[in-house]
């Protein structure tokens, strides 16, 4: 898979790019668990290098051109074979408080009980995809990094023809009889991915994106999947419902030219503002500034 650019961003928000012609080379949980590196199949004529995502930290890479080492992150998991209880027990006590208030304060806006469907057959499957397509083209990952569930024919038929290789599961919430929240996943062997996820930005206050999560993962121990994988980078809820994580970075592994030279530079220095600003942001005089300039 190639990625088309080096990208200047600031939370989800692109504000700049350099276009680059990278292969990406993206390690599983299971490669990343291994703690191996990954092989570099050659470059083909015009493109610029790699980007690795998902490197264990301890795994080095043989390359002798330029080097940048763009983030670290905990890749996080859930063991699914411990089993539910372990899970739970394993959760901080304000996470397992947080998740069954939010899940009774959006019980009762449905009446009482939770409205959520599961789905895994192909027929299923295309009974979801229009209904989350429809929510996720107005959830912020579509519109800030066009990251919602794919709409195009293609991509569609490629869901049903996994969900025919039981290598898919997917859910919705609903509220007061509408879509609320949509979780699809697919298998990557017995480890099911975190692929694509939306909530209804006008629900954001019950919090149904947790409710699903939980109710998905509720769901998992009682499946065949040995993992549930939280893939590449960080969230709070990530790390709040996750058990298990394996310490990653991403690295760009470039041809060694001037360029590319220049490029790092760029997105070095802006990556070292970003980081100082965040720290900046944090102090209580600047809180206010700074989510004023996120909203905007």
């Amino acid at each position: 898979m190639s990625a088309g650019a080096l990208r200047l961003q600031i939370g989800a928000r692109t504000i700049a790019s350099i276009p680059r012609r990278l292969r990406r080379i993206g390690l599983s949980l299971d490669e990343a668990l291994a703690g191996s590196a990954p092989a570099l199949p050659p470059l083909a004529s015009g493109e610029d290098g790699y980007l690795v995502t998902s490197l264990p930290e301890a795994a080095g890479v043989d390359w002798r051109g330029v080097r940048f080492e763009r983030q670290r992150y905990t890749r996080y998991y859930v063991d699914l074979e411990a089993g539910e209880a372990a899970w739970r027990a394993g959760l901080s006590g304000q996470t397992r408080s947080t998740l069954k208030r939010k899940a009774r304060k959006l019980a009762a806006e449905s009446g009482g009980t939770l409205d959520v469907r599961r789905y895994r057959t192909p027929g299923e499957i295309g009974d979801f995809h229009p209904v989350a397509r429809a929510l996720a083209e107005t959830t912020y990952q579509e519109r800030l990094m066009g990251a919602g569930l794919p709409g195009d024919a293609g991509a569609v038929q490629r869901m049903i023809a996994q969900a025919g290789e039981d290598q898919v599961r997917a859910w919705l919430l609903y509220v007061r009889g509408e879509p609320a929240a949509y979780l699809w996943c697919g298998a990557d062997g017995d480890t099911l991915r975190y692929d694509y996820v939306g909530h209804d930005p006008e629900l954001a206050a019950l919090s149904p994106g947790s409710v699903l999560m939980e109710a998905a993962l509720g769901d998992l121990f009682a499946d065949r999947f040995a993992r549930f994988d939280f893939t590449e980078g960080e969230g709070q809820h990530k790390r709040g419902m996750a058990s298990a994580g394996v310490a990653c970075r991403d690295l760009l592994l470039l041809r060694p030219t001037l360029a590319n030279r220049a490029a790092v530079s760029l997105v070095g220095g802006f990556d070292a503002a970003m980081r100082v600003a965040k720290r900046a942001a944090a102090a209580p005089a600047l809180q206010g500034i700074a989510k004023r300039v996120r909203r905007a």
